[in-house]
């Protein structure tokens, strides 16, 4: 494994490994804001801080494998031919992440993250979510050279491309129809438990996944096959949940990219997302690349 016991659970010292991954997904830029309290009808709240970067699950996902490797991640997306895009790309490709850009004529997604002194968040994404689709002149031959590939957004075809990794994982957000249709298997389908948004049961596959997991925040979550597990429990308070799935889902797939068991696998993906809730944004440390 690439995770050492330290102090306790909580403190683990990651040795990059040489692994190549890809993420195929999408971008939005978002706006995350500190307040004293969520909006109420009525009530006006006061921001206390505020940090603007691109993020969005296929963000988070690159962004995390990126820090535990030490090759290039390869993410193919698809941006707005705007303000907005240009700054995902000059940003993301800083942070040392290998950008394929399908350029659309439609604005990049946006949003807002309001953070409440529990840590808990509030999402508003504005427009549509920009993805790449397998007619896009995107080097698509890298993705053979992949240990794992994470998508987040894509159609069937992409996903049969994908299926030349070792390992390949997905999320339910990618949409059940577009999953089945491409009745490719999976290695894991990594979904909230508690988002009405990714909920759905097995009998709803045509193709059944090697696992399926289910996570349920603090709760801890459920594999299949396997059982409930569960979470990490934080000495300290939560600072933002933004992100925390994602970082999670970036854990599997490395476990699996790495031939580890389930439990190895999943101790990496709750390290990482508890680690996600203890800073402010979806990544701990942001330069100023003005």
């Amino acid at each position: 494994m690439i995770v050492e016991e330290k102090n306790s659970f909580q403190d683990y010292k990651i040795t990059k490994g040489n692994l190549k991954f890809a993420v195929i997904g999408h971008i939005e830029w978002i706006n995350f804001i500190k307040v004293d309290q969520l909006p109420k009808p009525g009530l006006i709240s006061h921001s206390k801080k505020s940090l603007e970067c691109p993020a969005g699950g296929g963000t988070v996902i690159a962004k995390r494998l990126r820090e535990l490797t030490n090759s290039e991640v390869h993410f193919f997306t698809a941006l707005g031919d705007d303000f907005y895009g240009n700054q995902c790309l000059n940003i993301l490709e800083k942070m040392g992440i290998k950008l394929h850009v399908a350029w659309r004529d439609k604005p990049t997604r946006k949003g807002f993250s309001l953070i409440d002194s529990d840590g808990e968040r509030s999402i508003t994404i504005i427009g549509d979510r920009l993805a790449p689709n397998h007619k896009d002149r995107l080097d698509w031959s890298t993705l053979n050279d992949m240990d794992g590939i994470f998508i987040t957004a894509a159609d069937k075809e992409i996903f049969k491309k994908a299926r030349v990794a070792k390992a390949l994982c997905t999320t339910p957000r990618v949409g059940l129809n577009v999953i089945n249709e491409s009745r490719i298997f999976l290695d894991g389908l990594i979904g909230s438990n508690l988002d009405p948004g990714e909920v759905f049961s097995l009998n709803e596959l045509r193709v059944k996944p090697k696992f399926v997991i289910k996570t349920e925040g603090e709760n801890g979550g459920i594999v299949s096959p396997g059982g409930r597990y569960k979470a990490i429990v934080n000495k300290k308070n939560k600072v933002d949940s933004y992100g925390c799935g994602d970082s999670f889902a970036a854990g599997i797939l490395y476990g699996f990219a790495s031939k580890w068991s389930i439990e190895e696998s999943l101790d990496l993906a709750k390290i990482l997302g508890s680690n996600c809730s203890k800073h402010f944004g979806p990544y701990k440390l942001l330069i100023n690349y003005s």
